[in-house]
């Protein structure tokens, strides 16, 4: 009898789009559970070299909650190559120019640093208000 480990492939993963509400979440929480989502780790067949996630767009953004003193003391960088051209922001000047970033960045920085980890990263939206453009795909919502 041949005993092996089974290893799923690409084609075995029925790709869902589901929608999660980030109203009154809590950032990293919230980012860490579309993360898992996205890598495909809710999946019975998830395998780590394949993408067997979701596609999970993200809508209220700008309502998620920052605890602590996170607004005013989280910084985040920018570098352009150049000799001395390292820039900042705080969490609140991101959000006030781009509330979706602060998320999109936090779930980003939670996937694999691979090829994979960038293919991944193209499976999640996210969008300020209660609105998208996916409603032809029939995402289905889940409760995070």
């Amino acid at each position: 009898m041949k005993k092996y480990t089974y290893s799923a492939k690409r084609s075995d993963n029925k790709e869902n789009w589901c929608v999660v509400d980030a109203k009154d979440k809590i950032l990293g929480r919230l980012a860490s559970q579309v993360a898992y989502r996205i890598r495909g780790k809710h999946n019975p067949l998830f395998t780590p070299h394949v993408d067997m996630g979701d596609w999970v767009i993200v809508i209220n953004a700008d309502k998620v909650r920052l605890t602590g003193n996170k607004l005013e003391q989280k910084r985040y960088y920018r570098h352009s190559g150049y000799i001395g051209s390292i820039k900042s922001d705080t969490a609140k000047e991101l959000f006030e120019k781009k509330p979706n970033e602060v998320l999109k960045k936090a779930i980003k920085g939670m996937l694999p640093k691979n090829r994979l980890g960038r293919k991944l990263g193209k499976k999640l939206f996210v969008y300020a208000g209660d609105q998208h453009p996916h409603a032809a795909q029939k995402p289905e919502p889940i409760a995070i």
